[in-house]
């Protein structure tokens, strides 16, 4: 049983691909035209007009995949069911921090891959001093702990690596942990905790304190004195990062 056959109830209402993210990840793609979509989840940034093959490890995320979507394969990114140069491209979207063995991982995206490797992640840098972490302290741990290291991403993919800044935009579709940064009452609806892996790994008793003092500055409206700017903010940078790896 993978980690998301425990905690992926409900999340592809929550996690639904947003169209300026998936714009830069196609811009990234290149002219690829077949694509392999590894740890594919519920498929939220899966191109519409590209040959794409999925590979999702979990049943429960297979099911919330919507009808018409691309055929996806049970399998995990370490051990990749497909010939060597099989695509044009593959692509993992927010999930290399899920993976058991993140060398062989990527090894396995290289070795099935014929021009590029696409990866998009996170660099928890930007969150240092961010709000979130005024309130919610131990998430920058969390993602300090189970992100990898840029650098780490690049030296294992081996090949000429493009580091691409994916600012988040206001009301951003895909309701992860940090893209709710203009919007924090989103916060205390646990229905949308539910799609980020920082809830369910934080303590339950300091999760409930952090999410009560964000509650009582929402209804006194001390946080939007100190951040209400952010509401109309159009987008920012929170450490989301698109990786391009060139093979040829």
């Amino acid at each position: 049983m993978t980690t998301y056959d425990r905690t992926g109830v409900g999340y592809a209402e929550v996690r639904r691909g947003d169209p300026r993210i998936a714009a830069q990840v196609e811009r990234g793609l290149g002219d690829a035209r077949s694509v392999l979509n590894v740890g594919a989840g519920t498929g939220s940034y899966e191109p519409a007009c590209r040959e794409v093959t999925a590979v999702e490890p979990s049943e429960l995320m297979i099911s919330q995949r919507p009808p018409g979507s691309a055929p996806v394969v049970k399998a995990s990114a370490e051990r990749l069911p497909f010939e060597d140069d099989g695509f044009d491209a593959a692509m993992a979207m927010i999930t290399v921090h899920h993976w058991w063995d993140l060398e062989a991982g990527l090894a396995e995206m290289t070795r099935v891959a014929r021009e590029r490797v696409v990866i998009l992640t996170f660099d928890p840098a930007p969150l240092s001093d961010f709000w979130l972490v005024d309130y919610f302290p131990r998430a920058f741990d969390i993602h300090a702990e189970f992100m990898p290291a840029i650098d780490e991403l690049t030296g294992m993919l081996g090949a000429r690596v493009s580091v691409e800044v994916v600012p988040l935009p206001r009301r951003c579709t895909d309701g992860f942990f940090i893209a709710l940064w203009d919007r924090p009452e989103l916060h205390l609806d646990p229905e949308v905790r539910r799609g980020s892996t920082v809830w369910h790994v934080m303590d339950s008793e300091q999760r409930e304190s952090d999410l009560a003092a964000l509650r009582a500055d929402l209804e006194s409206g001390r946080w939007d004195e100190r951040h209400g700017h952010l509401r109309e903010t159009p987008e920012l940078d929170v450490g989301l990062r698109l990786l391009v790896a060139e093979l040829g």
